[in-house]
């Protein structure tokens, strides 16, 4: 019976997902830098409110990979980023439905399980470790991958924005080879991101570094949202610095939304950045 049902939940999967869960990626094999925890597979929240999924402990982080139709490939890769305030991930809110999407146009899409909770720092050295992976895979296969970027979701926002920013800087100790590779994203999408304006008179963040080298950027937010200033001083930054960066602010659409119908906000979006895609990575 077990058997049977098991079949049943791998057909119904098959029939309804255009992508392939091809792998789990695990980004340090051995002593994961800055945790004193044991490995452990992730735990999920008993909270299913808003009928999200949340990861409540992560102290494996993970890569899990979603690879598009070979025959509607376009060669680009996208490492998303869950929300969560840096707490928990809205793991399939904000990670496998996005990860869904992305790869029905033809991107490769990685969903991070970064480390939570309260591991900002340590947030980032996995999503840096994360960049140089998939680099280090793209070189051993000889794959035409042609680029590399990351989408985030609130926290993930956030911490799609300090990769974005701090790249020059080595975070944690080298481990092996793979972290002699870049971890610069190509882009970046922030999509109701979180914690930008958490300098003085909630100016731009000191820790995000922005600088001539800072990869174009894709955000979008709504006047409504709470933490909305995050995308107006990051936007603020990149255009000062004569970066190229879109922006998009609606009127209403809260926070958290991901990209599920019913809110004008998530329904938005999508589109926006498929465009946004189009012209200024597929077509660079």
């Amino acid at each position: 019976m077990k058997l049977f049902f098991t079949l049943i939940l791998i057909l119904f999967f098959t029939m309804t997902n255009d992508a392939q869960t091809s792998d789990v990626i695990y980004l340090w094999p051995d002593k994961v830098p800055g945790q004193i925890e044991v490995k452990q597979r992730p735990t999920q929240s008993s909270n299913k409110t808003g009928n999200v999924i949340r990861l409540n402990e992560v102290t494996n982080p993970a890569l899990i990979a979603y690879e598009p139709k070979a025959s509607n490939n376009n060669g680009v890769s996208i490492i998303i980023c869950p929300g969560g305030g840096y707490g928990i991930l809205a793991i399939d809110l904000e990670g496998y439905e996005i990860a869904e999407w992305l790869s029905k146009l033809g991107y490769t899409a990685y969903v991070l399980q970064y480390r939570v909770p309260n591991k900002r720092k340590e947030a980032l050295y996995d999503l840096q470790r994360a960049i140089k992976v998939i680099r280090s895979k793209e070189v051993a296969s000889s794959s035409n991958t042609k680029k590399l970027g990351v989408i985030g979701f609130s926290a993930g926002g956030s911490l799609s924005a300090r990769a974005s920013t701090r790249f020059s800087e080595e975070s944690y100790t080298l481990m092996d080879d793979i972290d002699t590779i870049s971890s610069r994203p190509d882009f970046a999408l922030l999509i109701y991101p979180a914690y930008l304006d958490e300098g003085e008179n909630r100016k731009l963040s000191p820790e995000l570094l922005v600088n001539p080298q800072t990869p174009p950027m894709f955000i979008f937010a709504t006047a409504d949202d709470k933490y909305g200033n995050s995308a107006l001083v990051m936007t603020t930054a990149l255009r000062d610095h004569k970066l190229p960066v879109e922006l998009h602010l609606l009127p209403k659409g809260g926070h958290g939304y991901g990209i599920r119908s019913g809110n004008i906000a998530a329904e938005t979006w999508p589109s926006l950045a498929e465009t946004w895609l189009r012209n200024e990575v597929l077509n660079k």
